[in-house]
């Protein structure tokens, strides 16, 4: 789950323009389900038995589940070990990860730090495809940029903004909250200023029911250690990902400083001696990215009937244009820094092509239904809640159904945002262009866009074509091909001749000829980048502004039905991740798949063994050293296993831990049965969380990297 597990993926889908996406296939036609009447556009189902643990368990540490964790694992956690837990994992950009020894070592997932892998090279090497290792001290290489946060201090911040909120008029609590969440960061960011190291941020829990600020330490002297191979890192390719049995050695090492020396950390996880077995409890500490698990049922419906689906289609349209361009010239610069890209889109392009099965799956939503119904009645059982709470949820349900009959006009502009890789540079001018006419009478707004417009970059010829194919691409997918507006775009001809058309004849296709259009208003409107936008209509404009306006409203909605939920549940239940940091539960187990049983961990022998069976096939090719095997190498050594602990993205590089806080393993991946429900249901059937085994990852460092200064480190630790 390289995407489900890594942020900076989700950042591909969530931070740069909020797209999502599915498996590959050439054509996505997007249509809402039948329907026997016309009632609604959102499907049905039937409830079917749930359990409170179905919202899953990412405990949170202000709000540690002590007497769970006791009775389920029959040993006592207690604050220090809470704090242990704690203090010792860590937060990096996009990922999660953990310090492992007492010299500041520390420990993520290879695909996590695939941009610093590639940033540390120096001329003449390619450290991703190599791999990277520092026999010295002094051989570990700086990483410019980077940072590693660490959670130090956590206050319960709920009254200083809702009392504030519940003092304001309903019209205005949503401003009023932001204005008072802004507020108290700002006053605890002056108040642990004297460090001059702290991050505040605060963290709304359970949608709204709960807040607190979260004190990082943040770590910037972040320097290279040790790294794998690509191909090793990332075995077996996007064939093998989201997939178990797994044989992945996907992990890296960084080492933190402070004034220049190794910083020497009061709590960290030692390596254990041994590994894992079946039926043994594991932890996870990370940072699992989002999820919607308080989302009402109809809010899930809509997502997995449009949402979905037209991200899916963006996505799949945008891998094929940017592979099309690296195919063209893998050689130049806008290629080789795409690829990093493209890797993180189709471990998108899979996880959410999960989510659009397991949103329109009768058992999964079933149970939801049976969930949000228990919900309802113990909100019924008190007449206070039953008139706060009940409405919002029969209001979250028209909006849904009335975002369902904006599409796909709703959708049409998706990615257009300056400079974002996944659209054309001429389109977004034209698009920004089209806006800055619209809102002509606004001086300050229209002035506000045409920087925007300025602030667009270039990009090669050749990707702005293949981005223009891969739009054209994407409005077919959510109109049809037969649609007017197609054949209005077209006239007739193919996509390859439009795109060409438009970079030639649109003065957009240039930053230099757009600040020349912009000052002439003539030529600006008969531009036939302008004409582009203009063929959909007034529609386009007012389906967009209206459902902007929806999840504006649906957004406050959600933050009150939060309140509901903590009155209801309190702390019995984990609030909706919010890449902030989580403890989560599990144990180590097989199950069931493909009519065979899958094994609690892989081997050494089963890597081998999948090279040898995929003769000629790249994503199977062991790299040079480990070919042949070392004799010391002892292949019955377990390489992955899994593990019931409730992952999502944002857990990459999240440290396994047993009860006695000892590393045994390194999250990276969740298997395929798990890839689509985990952002809205704990499924524990077959859903699992796949790692890196300590023991692999000793016996490899030791055997085939001759690694000794890290293992030797690793090893000390434990004493």
């Amino acid at each position: 789950m390289k995407l489900n597990l890594h942020v900076p993926s989700l950042l591909v889908a969530w931070a740069i323009f909020l797209v999502a996406c599915a498996t590959p296939q050439q054509t996505v036609v997007i249509t809402p389900p039948a329907q026997e009447t016309q009632t609604s556009l959102l499907p049905t189902f039937e409830p079917v038995p749930s359990s409170i643990l179905d919202n899953g368990r990412m405990w949170t540490f202000e709000y540690a589940p002590v007497e769970f964790f006791a009775e389920s694992y029959n040993f006592d956690p207690t604050e220090a070990w809470f704090e242990r837990a704690r203090m010792s994992a860590v937060r990096i950009p996009g990922c999660s990860g953990s310090f492992v020894s007492a010299h500041g070592l520390v420990m993520t997932n290879h695909h996590c730090a695939r941009n610093q892998i590639t940033q540390i090279g120096r001329e003449g090497e390619s450290t991703l495809d190599d791999g990277f290792y520092a026999v010295t001290l002094s051989d570990e290489r700086k990483i410019e940029e980077y940072y590693v946060d660490q959670l130090v201090d956590i206050r319960d911040v709920t009254d200083l903004i809702l009392d504030e909120v519940d003092a304001a008029p309903l019209e205005m609590q949503s401003s009023v909250r932001q204005e008072a969440i802004r507020r108290v960061q700002a006053q605890l960011s002056e108040e642990v200023a004297h460090y001059g190291d702290r991050q505040v941020q605060v963290v709304s829990l359970f949608n709204g029911g709960r807040y607190s600020a979260y004190i990082f330490r943040r770590f910037t002297d972040i320097r290279m250690v040790m790294a794998p191979e690509l191909q090793i890192g990332y075995y077996g390719g996007d064939t093998d990902n989201f997939t178990y049995p797994r044989y992945n050695l996907d992990m890296t090492f960084f080492r933190v400083y402070v004034d220049d020396e190794p910083y020497q950390p009061e709590f960290f996880f030692p390596f254990a001696e041994t590994g894992v077995k079946s039926g043994d409890a594991v932890f996870v500490i990370g940072n699992p990215g989002r999820t919607t698990r308080l989302n009402t049922v109809a809010q899930l419906a809509y997502t997995g009937t449009f949402n979905l689906p037209f991200r899916t289609s963006l996505f799949t349209r945008i891998i094929e244009g940017l592979e099309a361009f690296f195919e063209y010239d893998p050689t130049t610069d806008e290629a080789q820094q795409l690829r990093n890209t493209i890797f993180g889109l189709k471990n998108s392009q899979k996880l959410f092509g999960g989510q659009i099965r397991a949103h329109n799956d009768p058992y999964l939503m079933g149970r939801r239904v049976d969930n949000e119904q228990n919900f309802i009645s113990a909100l019924n059982q008190d007449p206070e809640l039953r008139a706060l709470y009940l409405p919002i949820i029969d209001r979250l349900a028209e909006i849904q159904e009335e975002k369902a009959t904006l599409a796909p006009y709703s959708y049409m502009t998706l990615g257009l945002v300056p400079n974002s890789f996944a659209t054309p540079a001429l389109l977004q001018r034209a698009y920004f262009a089209t806006l800055m006419k619209r809102n002509a009478d606004n001086e300050a707004l229209s002035e506000n866009i045409k920087n925007q417009i300025k602030s667009v970059r270039n990009k090669h010829p050749q990707l702005e074509k293949e981005l223009l194919i891969t739009h054209l691409n994407y409005l077919q997918d959510g109109l049809g091909s037969g649609h007017p507006y197609i054949l209005q775009l077209t006239n007739g001809r193919n996509f390859d001749v439009v795109a060409d058309e438009l970079i030639r004849y649109s003065a957009f296709a240039t930053a230099e000829r757009t600040l020349e259009l912009l000052e002439d208003e003539a030529e600006l409107a008969n531009d036939p980048a302008i004409a582009y936008f203009a063929t959909f209509g007034e529609q386009l404009f007012t389906n967009t502004d209206r459902s902007r306006a929806l999840a504006q409203e649906e957004n406050e909605l959600q933050t009150r039905l939060g309140r509901g939920w903590f009155a209801v549940y309190g702390t019995s239940i984990p609030p909706d991740a919010t890449f902030s940091p989580r403890i989560q539960d599990g144990i180590v187990a097989g199950y069931e798949y493909n009519g065979t049983f899958a094994p609690a961990y892989t081997t050494f022998y089963g890597l081998y063994d999948r090279h040898h069976s995929h003769v000629g096939e790249p994503e199977w090719a062991l790299p040079d050293r480990w070919l042949p095997p070392t004799p010391s190498l002892n292949l019955s050594t377990p390489i992955n296993f899994v593990s019931t602990n409730d992952i999502i993205g944002g857990n990459s590089g999240s440290p396994v831990v047993n009860i006695n806080l000892e590393i045994v393993g390194l999250a990276f991946d969740g298997n395929v049965e798990s890839m689509g429900s985990s952002t809205f249901i704990l499924d524990e059937r077959s859903a699992r969380a796949v790692s890196v085994d300590v023991r692999g990852m000793i016996e490899s460092l030791r055997h085939v990297y001759q690694a000794t200064r890290i293992v030797e480190e690793l090893e000390s630790a434990r004493k």
